[in-house]
């Protein structure tokens, strides 16, 4: 089973893709898998 990614870093990552317009691929890899951010945001 894979470990979920903390959510605090995952939002690290949403908040400057919505402001920048950016696209999920963009972001940052600290921030955690481009696929985790696409779907937490997509799903909130």
């Amino acid at each position: 089973m894979v470990e979920r990614v903390d959510d605090r870093k995952v939002l690290s990552g949403i908040i400057p893709v919505t402001r920048r317009g950016l696209r999920q691929v963009d972001a940052p890899a600290a921030d955690g898998p481009h696929k985790t951010l696409y779907n937490r945001c997509h799903h909130w």
